[in-house]
């Protein structure tokens, strides 16, 4: 793990939620034009005004001046996938074919532990350069792909998640393990992991369709084993996908219903896209506290669907690789459609909390990021909404912070990212990418 420093300041236009905007309306932000956030071992001792905290510091204490960035908590994707960053773009096919054609074979190269080592560094680089410093990740069938992901992780002290894919039908055989394996493959990744640094572990079933009921059930006494562990898997994306798991599962009434049989719906647990859901489903995950994990770009790209988030626990994430970008705001913008083709708006208010404090709250992690509350780690963002000649053209005109923010939304993407910190510590830029 990074040595950490002992202590630094960072000053700045700083920004970040206290609760959900949907329901404490403008109580919900706090912005501060010239605010200063200390650190200490890499976790958030005290934010305010700038001008008071600086009478408290110590001596020679380094200041960082972010200047008119706008300074936020690193923003969290719950929904990526390891083996998928080369499969990104590749061109017409829905969800099935789509995972037929492109993505099961490009995820049997990961029993090869240097092909995801390299991926592991690109994936990372990546995510850093995006602003993304906690994501929720699936490997592939390999436990050396989850293997590869965290160490690389934890090299640069990144809070990361990840589950080795569960599938044992329904896939070529170079990607299948048992029952059995899956949950001692799981099993020990979580004892090797989980709660090493800030590395964490999920319980990752691919999805009805490549899981077996016995395989569910292992997964089910996975969670009940380690029931602090994150559960992350697929539902209800695709209508080919749906008919599939009615033929495969015809004793359970929808396909909700196939996870809640086996125990996997729960406040810990993520299920992507959601795009497809009946009433009976809705109320159903709405009762067990479950997460519906909204994929805009994924679920435009494959033609899925339009995401109602109506009812429902939601998180919004990338879904790299059927998401067609590693950007948090490209995402946003996305969304941002979707919801207009439904006739609702997005504001801009409720997007970044959606990316940070959000989804913070829906992998159970709020009590340590997602925010600049004393006692948090210090992971976070700077912002530039004048990053490219368009937007600051449009920015001449912006007269609010909503403002400042939909241009962000709608307008940026990795070029926004005027720098990304971990721990208090700045990894963007760096020596990594394009930023080198």
């Amino acid at each position: 793990m990074v040595q950490l420093p002992f202590q630094r300041a960072i000053r700045g236009r700083l920004f970040w939620f206290v609760a959900d905007p949907a329901h404490e309306g403008a109580r919900a932000w706090r912005y501060i034009e010239d605010g200063m956030i200390l650190i200490r071992n890499g976790l958030i001792t005290a934010v305010g005004e700038a001008a008071v905290l600086e009478r408290q510091m110590p001596a020679g204490i380094e200041v960082v001046h972010g200047g008119r960035n706008l300074v936020m908590p690193g923003f969290i994707d719950p929904h990526i996938h390891i083996p998928q960053t080369q499969v990104i773009a590749s061109y017409g096919a829905q969800l099935i074919d789509w995972l037929n054609r492109y993505t099961f074979v490009e995820e049997q190269r990961f029993a090869n532990p240097a092909h995801a080592r390299t991926n592991a560094t690109f994936l990372m680089d990546t995510l850093l350069l995006n602003g993304t410093t906690t994501a929720v990740a699936f490997g592939s069938v390999h436990p050396v792909s989850v293997e590869a992901f965290l160490a690389e992780a934890d090299r640069r002290n990144a809070r990361m998640v990840a589950g080795k894919v569960m599938m044992d039908r329904n896939a070529p055989p170079a990607l299948l393990d048992t029952p059995e394996q899956g949950y001692e493959d799981t099993k020990a990744l979580i004892e090797h992991w989980h709660g090493r640094g800030r590395q964490m572990c999920a319980i990752a079933p691919r999805f009805a369709i490549t899981s077996s009921p016995t395989q569910l059930e292992a997964a089910g006494a996975l969670a009940k084993e380690f029931p602090e562990c994150l559960i992350e898997t697929h539902l209800a994306e695709n209508h080919a996908e749906i008919a599939l798991v009615r033929e495969l599962y015809p004793d359970c009434c929808d396909y909700t219903d196939v996870y809640d049989h086996f125990g996997l719906l729960g406040p810990k647990s993520l299920f992507g896209h959601c795009v497809h859901l009946g009433p009976r489903e809705r109320a159903r995950l709405e009762e067990s506290g479950s997460v519906a994990v909204h994929c805009p770009t994924s679920n435009l790209f494959l033609g899925s669907g339009l995401f109602d988030p109506a009812g429902l626990r939601t998180a919004i994430a990338t879904d790299i690789g059927a998401g067609t970008s590693y950007s948090m705001l490209a995402t946003l913008n996305e969304a941002y459609k979707v919801q207009q083709l439904q006739g609702r708006s997005l504001s801009p208010m409720a997007a970044f909390f959606a990316i940070t404090l959000g989804n913070a709250r829906a992998i159970g992690l709020e009590s340590r990021i997602g925010s600049f509350a004393p006692g948090r780690e210090a992971d976070l963002v700077m912002l530039d909404a004048c990053a490219t000649s368009t937007m600051a053209h449009r920015m001449a005109r912006a007269q609010s912070l909503d403002d400042e923010l939909f241009v962000l939304m709608t307008l940026g993407d990795d070029r926004a990212v005027a720098a990304t910190y971990l721990m208090g510590e700045r990894v963007v830029p760096s020596s990594i990418g394009r930023l080198s």
